[in-house]
């Protein structure tokens, strides 16, 4: 095949696949005595496999996979594999603890705000339009943490309090509650600080628990077909090394 044959049959560009060969998401290709390029199926299976991981698990380790392989590293590619796996995997156990914590705060809704309304008593506590508000001192009392704790995941992106204007303080509303008690519950779970946040700005941009079992939803999809994608990738890529000469499971 010419590239521009290989790239008919894809969708693409004859430039594009050229670039894909440079990248080394290709192997080399043959070239004619007037250095025209030659494509076989060897390479349109490459780039099945290669347009197959992209959707599986991004450009960047797409491309890593199909430069290790083409490299003679085996089992850098399969690693980076793993490592698209074992992502994977965190990302169900966070939705699903994500689901866990929604579903606790949903069963009392106004928990959060009867909380804020008992403790907030102090001179500074600043009367909200939701309810009353809670310093971090109060806020920290109530998950039973300290306060510095509170500021750490402030500064992870995790919460984001305003400020009471007259004294520069912290004030903690209904919704940083809400936060808090899911960032509480996620980090006592093991999750990183990050991924945590990530979490929480899901939960914002859904616009509060309810909003969220949407969202949720959504997410359980998006992980449901990166799953059958990885399913998807995994046979291309085997086809691909089948017949490519790289060994068998059996003969390793």
């Amino acid at each position: 095949m010419r590239p521009s044959d290989l790239a008919r049959g894809h969708g693409l560009s004859a430039q594009a696949v050229r670039n894909y060969e440079r990248d080394g998401f290709l192997p080399p290709a043959e070239r004619t005595a007037s250095g025209y390029r030659i494509y076989t199926e060897v390479h349109a299976a490459a780039l099945d496999a290669y347009r197959s991981l992209v959707a599986a698990y991004g450009h960047a380790t797409g491309g890593r996979i199909m430069t290790a392989l083409h490299r003679g590293g085996l089992d850098d590619a399969l690693t980076a594999i793993d490592r698209g796996h074992g992502q994977l995997l965190r990302d169900r156990d966070t939705l699903d603890a994500v689901r866990k914590a929604v579903h606790h705060l949903a069963a009392r809704p106004d928990a959060a705000r009867d909380i804020a309304a008992d403790l907030a008593a102090g001179p500074s506590a600043e009367p909200a339009v939701d309810g009353a508000v809670l310093s971090i001192g109060e806020l920290a009392h109530r998950l039973g943490v300290t306060p510095a704790t509170v500021r750490n995941w402030e500064g992870a992106g995790i919460l984001a309090p305003a400020r009471d204007q007259a004294t520069g303080h912290r004030v903690f509303r209904a919704d940083d509650i809400r936060d808090a008690e899911l960032a509480h519950l996620l980090r006592r779970g093991g999750y990183p600080l990050d991924h945590i946040a990530t979490v929480l700005r899901q939960v914002r941009t859904a616009g509060g628990t309810a909003s969220l079992a949407d969202a949720l939803d959504g997410w359980q999809r998006r992980l449901t077909a990166q799953g059958l994608a990885m399913l998807d990738a995994a046979a291309r890529l085997g086809h691909y090394l089948g017949l490519t000469g790289r060994p068998r499971p059996e003969q390793i």
